[in-house]
């Protein structure tokens, strides 16, 4: 872990011993985005029109050049501070609800339109350090950007689903300090800090200082949480129009009584134990170290051309030492399942990597037509090594009565591990125009070109291959704050590095992925009511999966890129004020993903019949925040509603609807907010793996206090 005290910069540690000169909170909160007609200056927390003046979204990076979202030919869905403070969201998992066609999958990834989804970008470049077991936290975190559907002219190799970039927040012009305590249920307690502003009297240098930490136990016996953040960050003005960016984070968590797997269920979704059940020893762990460095130069040239520089470097080391569930036993005879058969596993994962990107981007008129044109490219290796031991001489464990008394870590010393040393690379280049005719057009057309090395060291095995991808849209805006837009789309997406080898008949080309959608978009009554409603058709193809016309070899099975699933669906949003006291947001989406394309005789790996599993067809959330600014007090609630899932196994997954709640108070010295997730502490599965792994479920009812002091 690096010490908070290596990373702050010395004129922010001066900074932050002036916290208790702070200028008012109110001025803060009206800094945020409201007009002297919204607030009353003496108000503190309420912040009135929220919708219009802190959840609005005027510009996203997410489509490479900054842009209003009713000018991208694609749903694009952001989810700023002001909308995760308000909710008092603490990772990734907190924000599904706020997203329609986003649900969980397991630990850090989403089923996203259909597909699972993996990849993840941090200011438009790769890196993810929570590639695994460990789900991002959002203390860093500025906004989350959902580009939905395919993005493989953007990106380059993802999943078809859809694209989340997370924006890191960056050191600020202007001073802004704030102190954050945090005290709940099951022992939780912690704490953060963030400080931010300029370094020098001429503002040339700005910094910012960030630390966060938070332990809680889980509701599952014996396991608990601790995380640590460090996060720094300082920019530099080389010229007028010229800054540099370099920032650090450092993460540490510990997790004893992991890696959490799910609670079995049978072939109807009824769990077949306590909600509290942990296959887990109590000795059992996950250790997670990761350290993220990156830096990015953003230069106006001129009012015409500009670009960027930024590169990226992380990586991760996390060991775990965890009894796996294997396989379901009825001891009695009863035809109940009683027992499950575990494996003991201690594994050791280290990745490296490191990304670069470049974009340039040219505005320019001809005659009657505006153009936007982005040419960039970008550059990615990954570095993967790993030791597993494991072992199935463990005891089996009782589902109704566990005994956890001893130990039963079993000795390795004669266990001969597996092991993993893996390099993928990535590289591309890509153009796009966009064309503005006249006041109610824009048009867009772009194109990329990939290249793509895999590496399997262990097995002395490799893949290369080439893509290009492309995409096109229409947008018509009959006034400025309404847009209606189609838009094509492709991706690619690798094979897995073990499914290349030539013992199972590979290397193989990627999988592809394209996908049309109409839709609409709207901003009006100056951001009062923001909604879309799109629709959208995905078509995946070269999905991979055993041909049973060839005999195995070696005992190997033999592949074959025969495979295709579509997606269909539907999805509606709509954020409003009310009120100018009260704000509103819905979200609904549709989708139905089935396998459309293999061969008689033959299954797509992780497939139930013709339908994938978590994939649920329904999804609604929504959100609603009442202020009483007489009280300077807020009052909101949120609940999600997701529609029935099959797991791996086929087992039902059976519909949930939960809400939680938020009261904050303004007391003048600091602001506090009480929180309570799962109010009716329903029982829930959120997404399903195998039999024996069970149904990952849905936290119980947890509640904290959050006191707030700004500056």
């Amino acid at each position: 872990m690096v010490p908070l005290r290596i990373l702050a910069p010395l004129p922010l540690l001066a900074l932050a011993s002036s916290l208790t000169a702070g200028p008012a909170f109110a001025a803060d909160e009206n800094a945020a985005g409201a007009t002297a007609d919204d607030t009353d200056p003496a108000e503190a927390i309420v912040v009135t029109a929220r919708a219009q003046t802190l959840y609005r979204v005027r510009d996203t990076d997410v489509g490479k050049i900054p842009a209003n979202p009713l000018d991208i030919p694609q749903s694009v869905q952001v989810i700023n501070s002001e909308m995760m403070q308000d909710q008092g969201a603490r990772d990734i998992t907190d924000l599904y609800r706020d997203v329609p066609g986003v649900s969980a999958n397991n630990y850090a990834t989403v089923t996203y339109r259909g597909f699972s989804q993996d990849v993840t970008f941090y200011d438009g470049l790769r890196g993810d350090p929570f590639q695994t077991f460990s789900v991002p936290q959002l203390f860093t975190i500025d906004r989350v950007e959902f580009l939905k559907g395919p993005a493989g002219m953007l990106y380059g190799a993802g999943s078809p689903g859809g694209t989340i970039n997370y924006v890191t927040k960056k050191p600020q012009d202007t001073f802004a300090a704030n102190v954050r305590a945090i005290l709940g249920g099951r022992s939780r307690y912690g704490g953060s800090v963030d400080v931010t502003g300029p370094l020098d009297k001429d503002g040339i240098l700005t910094g910012r200082i960030g630390g966060f930490y938070e332990d809680y136990d889980s509701y599952r016996d014996h396991a608990s949480s601790r995380t640590l953040i460090g996060d720094a960050g300082l920019s530099a003005k080389l010229a007028p129009d010229t800054k540099l960016t370099v920032q650090v984070t450092d993460y540490d968590q510990n997790l004893p009584g992991n890696r959490l797997r799910g609670i079995p269920v049978d072939a109807n979704g009824n769990f077949l134990t306590y909600r509290s059940w942990n296959h887990n020893d109590p000795d059992d762990f996950i250790r997670y170290n990761g350290l993220v460095t990156q830096a990015r130069l953003d230069s106006k040239l001129s009012d015409a051309i500009s670009f960027n520089l930024a590169g990226r470097w992380f990586r991760y080391n996390e060991h775990q030492e965890y009894h796996e569930p294997v396989a379901l036993k009825d001891t009695d005879g009863d035809g109940v399942y009683d027992t499950v058969t575990r494996e003991y596993r201690d594994q050791h994962r280290h990745v490296e990597g490191l990304s670069f990107g470049a974009n340039m981007v040219g505005k320019f008129t001809t005659g009657p037509f505006s153009h936007t044109v982005l040419v960039g490219a970008d550059w990615y290796r990954e570095l993967s090594t790993g030791t597993n031991y494991a072992t199935r001489n463990v005891p089996a464990l009782s589902l109704i009565d566990p005994d956890y008394r001893d130990s039963t870590k079993p000795d390795l010393s004669g266990v001969t591990p597996s092991l993993t040393d893996s390099k993928a690379l990535r590289r591309g280049v890509y153009a796009q125009e966009q064309l503005g005719i006249g006041e109610h057009v824009i048009l867009v057309g772009g194109v990329r070109r990939d290249w793509f090395d895999d590496n399997d060291y262990i097995e002395g095995e490799s893949a290369s291959e080439a893509a290009t991808t492309w995409r096109a849209g229409a947008i018509y805006k009959p006034r400025h704050d309404l847009s209606l837009y189609v838009s094509w789309s492709q991706a690619f997406e690798p094979q897995d590095v073990a499914d290349q080898s030539s013992a199972a008949g590979g290397p193989f080309k990627p999988e592809s992925g394209s996908q049309w959608e109409v839709g609409a978009k709207s901003d009006l009554f100056d951001g009062k009511v923001q909604a879309t409603l799109a629709a959208y058709r995905i078509v995946r193809r070269n999905v991979l999966q055993v041909d049973v016309s060839q005999d195995s070899v070696n005992g190997v099975d033999q592949l074959a890129p025969v495979g295709e699933v579509t997606s269909k669906g539907i999805e509606a949003t709509l954020t409003t004020d009310l009120t100018k006291n009260w704000v509103f947001s819905v979200n609904y989406a549709y989708n139905d993903t089935r396998i459309t394309g293999t061969v008689e005789g033959q299954s797509i790996d992780n497939s139930v019949g013709d339908r994938f599993p978590n994939t649920p067809h329904h999804q609604a959330g929504f959100w609603t925040r009442y202020q009483v600014a007489p009280i300077d007090t807020a009052f909101a609630l949120g609940g999600q509603y997701v529609s029935n899932q099959l797991d791996r196994s086929g087992d039902r997954l059976k519909p949930f609807t939960v809400f939680d709640a938020t009261i904050s108070h303004d007391f003048k010295v600091f602001e506090a907010m009480f929180r309570i997730e799962n109010i009716f502490d329903k029982y829930y599965a959120t997404s399903g793996f195998t039999g024996p792994k069970g149904a990952y479920i849905g936290n119980a009812r947890s509640w904290f206090i959050e006191l707030r002091r700004k500056f």
